[in-house]
């Protein structure tokens, strides 16, 4: 039976690999909608390789562009964030893979789960910003979330056939980006070419400064909370600069399961939309003489203060975390344009973690007002 799925921003770097997973299964899958933001060439591109039955795309300027280029087929062709909102409300699909960027991803991932879809998620900033109320929505539902994260995608391996009760802590591992050695009274001197060449793994631009200032790791410490249902306490995060083993769990009798692999994301993808199930489908191989050695540390508070401020946002709860992520996010791409310097970052995030109001048990609507308010913050301090 083939399985039929949506992919949500299918032109960034996990929209990209899952097209490939699903080339290396094209007897067993089937795409029938696409959704990119402004990379109109690409989505044309894709479109014209799958044939599905609709794609949108973000940016309203690229939209005659797309609907011309794909004018010789039945492809239907949405466009703005209404395209995009209206695709994750699609029904006639098995499984919606999300891999929006940010928080524009999360409203996406609300509608697919209200029509009754499972999740294969890769925006961690759903469960970042709304957490308790998008779990609790999957339960009611009976869906399934399956991250696609290579963290998270880890340690969900390691818990199968585990009792919830005998795990005692679970270990998220990164590589602690690019300036892990770097001397910390330099980072002002950081510029946006140094913070995007990420040691390991080749991701999008925004992930890959998240990476560097370990902004990523705190996203993916909250995002565990939810997704395992464990205490911030029991969640530690270890510095592994090879970044071969993914992230693992320690077990009450202290025994340890870590899941390895190289960093290639077509892996944990496989894995979340074949789930329960593997598949004989094989990337390259793991040589472990070859790699050599592996390494461990504890992560730096003081260099990266990122991770730290994620920390005391999921403590605060309610909106405080998803306050986090949108001013992150606002920050990170005004680094990105040359309007503040690397370590900005962090003090505009505690500076509106301390100023925004936080609104407790919030629903989904005060939520998603959050990226307003985050967005006029951020305006009215860089100017």
């Amino acid at each position: 039976m083939i399985k039929e799925l949506t992919i949500l921003g299918s032109t960034g770097s996990i929209g990209t690999n899952t097209l490939k997973v699903i080339e290396a299964n094209q007897n067993l899958l089937k795409v029938k909608y696409l959704t990119a933001g402004s990379n109109a060439e690409e989505l044309i591109k894709q479109s014209l390789q799958v044939n599905p039955k609709s794609v949108a795309i973000t940016d309203d300027s690229k939209y005659l562009q797309v609907k011309e280029a794909l004018s010789g087929t039945e492809i239907e062709v949405l466009s703005g964030r209404e395209g995009i909102l209206e695709i994750s409300k699609q029904e006639d699909v098995d499984l919606v893979l999300n891999s929006i960027v940010g928080a524009p991803g999360l409203e996406p991932t609300y509608n697919a789960l209200m029509a009754g879809k499972d999740i294969a998620l890769s925006n961690k900033e759903s469960l970042v910003m709304a957490g308790e109320i998008i779990m609790d929505l999957a339960k009611q539902k009976g869906l399934q979330i399956l991250p696609v994260d290579s963290e998270h995608s880890a340690i969900f391996q390691c818990l199968v056939g585990e009792d919830k009760e005998s795990v005692n802590k679970l270990l998220l591992t990164g590589s602690g980006g690019p300036f892990r050695i770097r001397d910390f009274s330099t980072f002002d001197e950081i510029k946006p070419e140094n913070a995007l060449k990420h040691p390991t793994w080749a991701m999008g631009r925004k992930i890959t400064i998240d990476s560097s200032t370990m902004m990523n790791k705190g996203l993916e410490v909250i995002e565990a909370k939810w997704l395992f249902d464990i205490d911030l306490d029991n969640i530690e995060v270890v510095i592994h600069p090879q970044s071969i083993i993914h992230s693992m769990v320690e077990f009450v009798d202290g025994s340890i399961k870590a899941q390895l692999g190289l960093p290639d994301m077509k892996l944990p993808i496989q894995y979340a939309i074949f789930y329960p199930e593997r598949k004989n489908i094989k990337w390259e191989n793991t040589n472990f003489a070859k790699i050599g050695k592996m390494t461990f540390e504890e992560p730096d508070f003081k260099k990266f203060p990122c991770l730290k401020l994620a920390y005391d946002s999921l403590n605060r709860g309610g909106t405080a975390p998803a306050i986090l992520n949108v001013v992150n996010e606002e920050a990170v791409y005004a680094f990105l344009d040359g309007k503040i310097k690397y370590t900005d970052i962090p003090k505009l995030i505690e500076k509106a973690l301390s100023k925004i109001n936080v609104t407790d048990d919030p629903n989904i609507h005060q939520i998603l007002e959050i990226e307003q308010i985050a967005k006029e913050f951020i305006k009215i301090e860089i100017g």
